[in-house]
């Protein structure tokens, strides 16, 4: 099998790991959110991004970082060297995860005190073990992709995160009788023991590769010792602006978690309203933000290696095509899930959390009205920043969003102490944060290649099917909910939206065959479409 193929095989098995992990960790909030409602959300969400943004400093970079070092010494027969990258970087990221998770055991007391919210102390220690395995698994991910093999991440990646899913449902539900803190400690808990059987599961793979490893170690060709003082640098120089750039999104959702409760509760709110607010928010309005990420990173990691082949030839044609194509197939996912959910927000709010009483679906709705249109920029960011990168512009991204970052910190001081507003200022301040970075991001590819957007293609035509289909998906729901009940009539209005959806892209010549291409299977799927003369 060639290189290309090696590639485009490895890049498939991890998407498509990432994609079951993704519906996987969606699905997972729904179900919690029912067993331990807002209040425990608010407890497991103010631990997350916390556990979070430690995880990420400690591991993003460095499967990456290792996996480089070890392609590179084994594509120059220095195999015995490339097994010492991996050892010092599992020396490493051992220390690495003693250190974090002590810290985590030894501070979560006085961190969720800080936060206003200390009834989050279970949902934070709970997390302790992930802290010290994730970084250990993170180095034998490294090793595999470095000998391009991609199959033992992904069984690492899909059996933590359902064994995650399947405990921490379980240890939910049977830790309720002894209070929410607890249950929501239980959730977190289940973040743990995935970590553990992913580790367990890679270290197994490991174990059986190991002879391959060693008779491989035996007949390397290079004599020559790879010091440790040169790996521990060459390790650093990658992994730390991959570990920058990684840390902003979860920096921005820790500061969330203590500027929106300490500023909630500057205004009057007692710590358990403020805690049952931010979980409406992240809990609840943000599980549903982030479901269509599934399709839209899909996207994204296919135009990184196609715009990243299409630079190296400097074919600028094709990279104008490839970006054009990239903007409109993410708009038109990102448009009518925006879209949709705004004008379904209450209802889809009532048919997924239906175990919380009415006033939570309706106040969480308004949130999410907000937080709605935060899936076009969102979505969008993570297009521009696959483009950039394929560019060879990694850090234009990463400094567009920390601009982004600076303005989501203002505007949640300043908005959430208004009372009318409240915690859908810190919704408010996420859509404004990554509009920011989406613009910032969409000049500045345009500055790098000189292209001229086509706006009507790629932007107006997208809208203009989107608002199509939310008119009638409104009007479809005023006119079943009579008949047939909100839920019901939800899933029938969503029904007919997608379809309303499908016949306006095809109305409006919205979709192209360099759009489909873009997709798995894009060009078996384009010949079927085109014997019906539906596409441009």
């Amino acid at each position: 099998m060639s290189k290309d193929n090696n590639f485009i095989k490895g890049a498939a098995i991890l998407g498509i790991a990432g994609v079951i992990v993704k519906i996987l960790g969606a699905i997972y909030r729904i179900p919690i959110g029912n067993i331990i409602k807002t209040e425990g959300m608010g407890y497991y969400q103010t631990a997350y991004p916390f556990y979070i943004l430690l995880l990420t400093i400690s591991t993003s970079g460095f499967p990456v970082a290792i996996a480089k070092l070890v392609s590179e010494r084994r594509a120059i027969g220095d195999y015995k060297g490339a097994f010492k990258v991996f050892r010092v970087a599992l020396t490493g990221l051992f220390v690495g995860g003693i250190l974090t998770s002590l810290f985590m055991l030894l501070r979560a007391k006085p961190i969720v005190i800080s936060l206003g919210n200390k009834n989050a102390y279970y949902s934070l220690i709970a997390l302790v073990p992930a802290l010290f395995f994730v970084p250990i698994m993170s180095a034998f991910r490294g090793l595999f992709q470095g000998r391009h093999n991609m199959v033992p991440t992904a069984l690492s990646q899909i059996s933590e995160q359902f064994f995650r899913v399947l405990s921490g449902l379980f240890l939910t539900y049977y830790l309720l009788d002894r209070g929410i803190p607890i249950a929501a400690g239980g959730a977190s808990f289940g973040g743990s023991i995935g970590a553990i059987i992913g580790t367990a599961v890679i270290y197994i793979i490991y174990l059986s590769k190991k002879k391959e490893i060693n008779e491989e170690i035996r007949t390397s060709l290079i004599s020559e010792e790879y010091p440790v003082a040169n790996i521990v640098k060459d390790l650093l120089i990658i992994a730390i602006p991959i570990t920058v750039g990684s840390a902003i999104a979860p920096i921005m959702d820790t500061i969330d978690a203590k500027l929106v409760l300490k500023r909630l509760q500057s205004i009057n709110y007692s710590e358990a309203a403020a805690n049952e607010l931010y979980g409406q928010l992240k809990g609840f309005a943000q599980t549903l933000i982030n479901l269509p990420q599934v399709f839209s990173i899909a996207i994204a990691m296919s135009l990184v290696p196609a715009i990243a082949g299409a630079n190296a030839q400097k074919k600028k044609k094709e990279i104008s095509t490839l970006i054009g194509s990239g903007i409109r197939m993410t708009l038109l996912i990102g448009l009518p899930c925006a879209f949709g959910l705004f004008v379904l927000a209450k209802p889809i709010i009532g048919l997924l959390f239906f175990n919380n009483t009415v006033e939570t679906i309706n106040n969480t709705g308004e949130i999410l009205q907000y937080l709605s249109f935060g899936v076009i920029f969102l979505t969008l960011v993570q297009a521009l920043t696959a483009m950039l990168q394929g560019l060879g512009k990694p850090l234009i991204p990463v400094i567009n969003l920390f601009i982004g970052a600076i303005f989501k910190v203002v505007l949640t001081y300043t908005l959430t102490v208004i009372p009318s507003i409240n915690v859908k200022g810190a919704a408010i301040s996420t859509v404004v944060a990554y509009a920011v970075a989406a613009i910032l991001d969409l000049i500045l590819l345009g500055v790098v290649t000189k292209i001229k957007f086509n706006y009507r293609d790629i932007f107006i035509k997208p809208l203009i099917s989107s608002i199509g289909m939310a008119i009638i998906v409104r009007l479809s729901y005023l006119g079943l909910f009579n008949l047939m009940g909100t839920k019901i009539s939800t899933v029938v209005s969503i029904f007919i939206g997608g379809i309303v959806y499908v016949i306006l892209l095809v109305i409006t010549g919205t979709i192209t065959n360099e759009d489909i291409a873009l997709l798995p299977k894009g060009d078996k799927i384009g010949e079927k479409l085109n014997k019906f003369k539906l596409l441009k």
